[in-house]
């Protein structure tokens, strides 16, 4: 191996150890809230696309884990921002961790990424343009990473909340 190589594959380390530690901070914190809650789940973490993934789990169906998720996602994305800022307060780095409540986020991604696809096509058939509706941080990075694997590009447009994905021509 040359030097560089070498570097390289210890910075690999170094970064997937940095987001295994930032997916124990986060269960830690998330498994003390469920205590708090009084609500049963499992912790399941992960490092997926060079980011700590935590996905809460239940066996009996997750009903009671709705309860985190709220409406359109709503808890789930306040419960994601207090994990990042435990995660934070203990490394004193900023956090880009995901966190899946009862597989809400894995059942939305691929919701998504089809919606980024039929607008895709819709696009490559009319040659115009399509504008979305308005969504999340989250939400726009699925359909933005659907439209480019369909071989097109899209842009994100207006300001927080009501920014949206426009889907354009190749």
């Amino acid at each position: 191996m040359t030097e560089g190589t070498t570097s390289a594959a210890a910075e690999g380390a170094d970064t997937l150890t940095r987001l295994e530690q930032e997916g124990e901070i986060a269960a830690d914190y998330l498994e003390g809230l469920l205590d708090i809650a009084d609500l049963d789940g499992d912790i399941d973490m992960d490092v997926e696309a060079d980011r700590a993934s935590v996905s809460i789990i239940s066996d009996s169906g997750g009903r009671d884990l709705q309860k985190l998720v709220g409406r359109d996602g709503e808890v789930l994305e306040a419960l994601q921002e207090l994990t990042r800022l435990a995660v934070h307060r203990e490394t004193g780095d900023r956090s880009r961790l995901m966190l899946d409540i009862a597989g809400y986020r894995a059942k939305k991604r691929a919701e998504l990424s089809e919606l980024g696809a039929k607008a895709a096509a819709e696009v490559k058939s009319t040659g115009e343009p399509v504008k979305l509706k308005p969504m999340s941080p989250f939400e726009r990075k699925v359909v933005h990473d659907a439209v480019k694997s369909a071989g097109l590009r899209s842009e994100s447009e207006g300001e927080e909340p009501q920014r949206f994905v426009v889907v354009l021509p190749a």
